[in-house]
């Protein structure tokens, strides 16, 4: 005795894959056209797309009128990669049929996978003037200018969809508004939305979207809030570390921001910008053994780590460490880093090591790229004036004044060097 479908489907659940499948074979030689229907359903949900598909072209070799059966048909083309001819079956649907709608919705998001985004829009619109008041029809069209970057433009019929008050299946129609709202700016209207949209579905992109709005709003412990929860929802969710460290230092909680990027560094390793962040926050404690390890890490990992070499290099001239400074710039030379700031650091360690004319070489060598800028002039200057350039140190500093003349020092600086001439 063949089983019914729904019992068929029960042992399938319970893991009796192989046997269902072969209790499908059979149910489908004698089954009704409503019963193959629903077969080639199952075979979707269980992957068996080639499968499913042969059981819809037999139903549309009897109902060539039938709608639905076009999309479903479509549908199964598209799992198959088949783009092109899932296009040809929808445009196949005639405009007075009751899945006319449902095919411009898959035709723009065929079209958008193909880069036709005028196409796919003109779809949606098309779409829209035969059921302006569908939420479906509003909810596609204001999802495709969301995809696209026209947060602006979506909003209206994200807006339109939610307030239908018609629940559309496979969406979180609260949470993509909220998602707009947050894109324009509009942080009180986004997390009126999160909030709403929080409650019927809690899943880790929303709860990252809330807290991202919450702190972009500046309300750091809204931010703290739902980051926490997200962490805990999902502690491989590797994005909230670092915006929940920087919510805690917005919060002058240091300790528990240094103890999130721990926890995020055990999640990814090789998340460079933790190290960062934790390095800085170690040097605003003051424990400069830890900020300058967690620097060195990140460029043994990568060398070309700009940020990170950078701050190690400003902590190490802050320092007065002036020989591990150089050879800290010797070491980017031999990964083959080649930074004009990188020049500067050289320089100004072999300045403060007496080694001035290696040091006078690199100072010219960059000078150009630093015209206006006020430090490097300064720095510059001083330079020359140590090494006996007087000339040359005058005409630098005389540069410094025409960019801020109300550096009185220099000016004093000047009238000195001119007064022993």
């Amino acid at each position: 005795m063949v089983e019914s479908l729904d019992v068929i489907i029960q042992k399938i659940e319970s893991g009796k894959v192989d046997e269902g499948l072969n209790e499908i074979e059979l149910l489908l030689k004698r089954a009704d056209h409503q019963t193959k229907y629903e077969i080639a359903q199952v075979y979707q949900e269980l992957g068996h797309v080639q499968k499913a598909k042969e059981v819809i072209d037999e139903l549309l070799m009897l109902y060539p009128d039938e709608g639905d059966l076009y999309t479903f048909a479509a549908e199964l083309l598209i799992d198959l990669d088949q783009e092109d001819e899932a296009i040809e079956m929808l445009n196949e649907i005639k405009e007075n049929d009751p899945a006319y709608l449902q095919a411009q919705l898959l035709l723009a998001d065929l079209y958008q996978l193909q880069s036709l985004d005028e196409v796919a829009e003109q779809k949606l619109l098309n779409a829209m003037k035969i059921a302006p008041d569908e939420p479906i029809i509003s909810y596609g069209l204001g999802e495709f200018y969301l995809s696209r970057g026209d947060y602006f433009k979506s909003i209206p019929h994200l807006k339109k969809a939610v307030h239908a008050d018609e629940v559309i299946p496979d969406t979180y129609l609260e949470l993509t508004l909220a998602e707009a709202y947050s894109a324009t700016g509009q942080f009180e209207d986004a997390i009126h939305y999160y909030q709403i949209g929080i409650k019927k579905n809690m899943n880790a992109d929303a709860l990252f979207g809330y807290g991202f709005t919450a702190y972009q709003m500046g309300d750091m412990i809204l931010a703290i809030e739902q980051f926490e929860t997200l962490k805990t929802l999902d502690p491989d969710y590797s994005s909230v570390y670092a915006y929940l460290a920087k919510a805690y230092e917005s919060e002058e909680r240091i300790d528990e921001a240094l103890d999130t990027l721990k926890a995020g560094m055990s999640v990814d390793q090789y998340n460079e910008s933790l190290y960062i962040q934790a390095a800085k926050l170690s040097f605003k404690k003051n424990v400069e053994v830890d900020g300058e390890s967690y620097l060195q890490k990140v460029i043994a990992l990568n060398p070309s780590n700009v940020e990170a070499v950078h701050t190690l290099s400003a902590y190490y001239k802050h320092q007065n460490l002036h020989e591990e400074l150089l050879d800290l710039m010797n070491h980017m030379k031999d990964y083959g880093e080649d930074d004009v700031m990188y020049k500067w650091y050289e320089a100004s360690a072999l300045r403060e090591l007496d080694e001035y004319e290696k040091a006078e070489i690199l100072y010219k060598e960059i000078a150009e790229y630093y015209v206006k800028d006020i430090d490097f002039l300064e720095e510059y200057g001083q330079f020359l004036l140590e090494y006996g350039r007087r000339e040359k140190a005058r005409e630098i500093f005389e540069r410094l004044l025409v960019l801020k003349p109300e550096r009185y020092d220099i000016v004093e600086l000047l009238e000195n060097l001119l007064s022993e001439e």
